[in-house]
């Protein structure tokens, strides 16, 4: 099999990601190209990633994971990863879009100790006026729920954008009430393989917990949005710093196309 092979998602699939916001899929990298892609994006992590303090010395925020962005600006393999058909294709497919514009990837590497990632929602931080948005967040190892799975809300994603709430603990302690009172579903998974991944909306709300394992849990995502949004309003600090790295050069309604938001899928 060519290593961007369409995945052949079905309608269940398609329904069940539209009606609660996530969805597990299977085999998205298949095993045999899972090696290099690792070792590239290990390497890169380990080459962009300034963080040096100890885990006791982090806030919440810096607790819950190694965060490095644009990975794929700094190494061909991980391009290669960032760019691949296969998986814009799956995005285009849950959001029923004809084309997605990537806005950007980042590593978010739970070390093992590591704590909670509080709940929020990713489209908080993002300045995209469009409903379309979706993020593909794979494991690059065998992992279980211990290494910190992620737990979505699902149908959450049809409250549309509820605040400004940024990863903290107050946003866990918010939106965990906010979640709880409003009965939605949880879903997460028990374990992954390597290469399997969830794909969730900007809306949807979710957590992981803390890394209880002595292993680190290796997750790379891949965001993206539909080809045509607009840059929203910059109505929080963090939507300003986003449009400044992700966004350059544009301003609220302006379409969101940059030369780093290239059409995939």
């Amino acid at each position: 099999m060519d290593w961007n092979t369409p995945y052949d998602l079905t309608d269940a699939q398609v329904a069940a990601y539209q009606r609660d916001g996530n969805i597990l899929l299977e085999n998205v990298l298949p095993a045999q190209y899972i090696p290099p892609y690792h070792a590239a994006i290990v390497e890169t992590v380990a080459e962009r990633n300034k963080e040096t303090r100890k885990l006791a010395d982090r806030d919440t925020y810096g607790k819950a994971f190694l965060q490095t962005t644009n990975l794929w600006e700094y190494n061909e393999v991980v391009k290669e990863y960032v760019m691949a058909k296969r998986f814009a294709g799956i995005a285009t497919g849950l959001m029923r879009v004809d084309k997605v514009r990537l806005y950007h990837d980042q590593a978010l590497f739970k070390e093992a100790g590591g704590g909670i990632t509080p709940w929020h929602q990713d489209q908080h931080y993002w300045p995209l006026a469009t409903d379309k948005t979706i993020t593909m967040w794979m494991t690059l190892a065998d992992i279980d729920a211990a290494m910190g799975t992620l737990q979505f809300a699902s149908g959450s994603h049809l409250e549309g954008y509820l605040g400004d709430i940024p990863i903290s603990d107050e946003s866990e302690a918010q939106l965990r009430a906010f979640v709880e009172s409003r009965g939605f579903k949880l879903q997460q998974a028990d374990s992954m393989t390597a290469g399997s991944a969830t794909f969730h909306s900007g809306w949807t709300l979710h957590s992981a917990p803390p890394n209880t394992s002595d292993h680190i849990r290796p997750a790379m995502t891949v965001i993206y949005y539909a080809n045509g949004a607009r840059v929203s309003e910059l109505d929080n600090k963090n939507r300003v710093t986003d449009r400044d790295h992700w966004l350059p050069g544009t301003e609220p309604g302006d379409l969101a196309a940059t030369p780093m938001n290239p059409v995939l899928g």
